[in-house]
């Protein structure tokens, strides 16, 4: 275990400052071969990109970036999509939910989700919905968080080399 793990909102310059970390992040994880919605060939100038993108959500009010540093260092991140339809101002998503490989059993991922939940929260949110690869250790991590199971949808995503995954999609009331 870490000495020490801080898991804290990114916004404004620290979320700008943490752009090449958040993106070797996500690089890892895809190559890695999990199912976070890109396909390889994925470059870090790739996840860079799509952090940008993220960053310009985070400026708007669309969106929540959290960081976990251990002894300093950005090793795992969780995103929290505010950004719905006019009917659903109480509901988020929890997306993104990643952590480097060389940081897994630690629990940071606990960590991340925890703090995830207590921002939306403090948002207003009500409800929390997500998806994962089903019998991927996130859907047990989100059985042991307290998350409802909703249900399988065969075939649903990729894996980054092109393989078909099913997806386990689950609620959590705050």
């Amino acid at each position: 275990m870490p000495n020490a793990v801080e898991i804290r909102r990114l916004d404004g310059g620290e979320l700008h400052a943490q752009l090449d970390a958040l993106a070797a992040v996500l690089a890892d994880c895809v190559a890695g071969g999990a199912s976070v919605s890109y396909l390889e060939p994925f470059s870090h100038e790739d996840a860079r990109a799509a952090f940008e993108d993220w960053a310009a959500d985070v400026e708007n009010g669309r969106r929540l970036i959290l960081g976990a540093f251990a002894d300093g260092e950005l090793v795992g991140t969780v995103q929290v999509i505010l950004a719905l339809p006019p009917n659903q101002p109480h509901r988020a998503e929890v997306a993104k939910m990643l952590v480097r490989r060389s940081a897994r059993r630690q629990g940071i991922a606990r960590m991340l989700m925890e703090h995830a939940e207590s921002e939306a929260r403090a948002e207003g949110k009500s409800l929390l919905v997500l998806d994962t690869v089903t019998g991927d250790d996130a859907e047990r991590l989100y059985m042991r968080l307290g998350w409802s199971r909703v249900g399988v949808i065969p075939g649903y995503a990729l894996y980054p080399d092109g393989r078909p995954c099913d997806t386990t999609v689950f609620f959590k009331a705050l």
